[in-house]
């Protein structure tokens, strides 16, 4: 779901340059199945975004907050592209949802630091507050929350990102009764906002380790059944394995297919 433009400044001043597109491998790319959606969601161009701080809470990660010049508010479950120029043209761009809340003035992105990856690994070693990036958002019309429909959200690993945003936007608007939302991690400490997310109240799986009465293991269909019930959207979101095993327990639970909304994340050369 990457975009591409040839205009744009030049943001590689410090670090490597990026490799060869034909070199980029492990980076995740955003792919849409089912659902339906908001056609009418906003879209913005690209704009420059001052990086106005930098948080590392958990290893093999970076969370930027961004100060996006003429910013276009999102909707919970848009992304942002980021694109990297180095100085003889050559760019790398990928997209990254966004966490925070659209009454945030800053936009919030988590992003996962991959050793193969050109992009992370400049934004997650290189970046520091008061530096400037390319970007391109908000982006997508259907992986997202209205803030009127009963959701129920199930990500798996940095898959949570997006619904930290329909968490955020819920509580700021008071309607967080409006999700229920259910999550997997190898451990709580990898889990991206994991202490946010226990607080909201969510089901936190922990594949492996045990977790209060629960035994390691998997997100189990018995787990799920009482969270969903008829009007309720279901959204999915992590890597492919995850999305297409929740999805289809999902299905099998009797979940009209119209109403699960599926986004995962692969390597950026895989096929779509």
């Amino acid at each position: 779901m990457t975009r591409g433009d040839s205009s744009g400044t030049k943001v590689t001043e410090k670090g490597p340059r990026p490799p060869h597109p034909s070199q980029a491998r492990g980076e995740p790319r955003n792919e849409a199945v089912l659902g339906a959606g908001i056609p009418n969601a906003p879209t913005g161009a690209w704009r420059t975004a001052t990086v106005a701080g930098v948080r590392r809470p958990l290893q093999r990660s970076v969370e930027l907050r961004l100060d996006v010049r003429d910013r276009i508010d999102h909707v919970p479950g848009q992304h942002y592209v980021v694109r990297l120029t180095a100085e003889d043209g050559y760019t790398a761009q990928r997209s990254y949802s966004v966490a925070s809340a659209p009454e945030d003035p800053l936009v919030e992105l988590f992003i996962e630091r991959l050793d193969d990856g050109e992009v992370s690994t400049f934004l997650a070693d290189v970046v520091e507050p008061g530096d400037e990036l390319e970007v391109r958002g908000p982006i997508g019309g259907w992986f997202v929350w209205d803030g009127q429909t009963p959701a129920l959200l199930v990500g798996g690993g940095y898959g949570v990102v997006p619904f930290l945003a329909m968490l955020r936007h819920a509580r700021a608007i008071g309607r967080a009764d409006l999700l229920r939302i259910v999550v997997s991690s190898r451990t709580l400490a990898e889990l991206p906002y994991g202490g946010e997310l226990a607080e909201a109240g969510a089901l936190i799986v922990t594949t492996r380790e045990p977790r209060d009465d629960r035994p390691a293991g998997r997100l189990t269909a018995g787990e799920l059944v009482p969270q969903w019930e008829p009007g309720r959207t279901a959204y999915v979101c992590g890597s492919a394995s995850f999305a297409e095993s929740a999805s289809r327990t999902l299905v099998d639970l009797g979940v009209p297919p119209a109403d699960i909304r599926v986004e995962r994340f692969g390597p950026s050369g895989a096929a779509a």
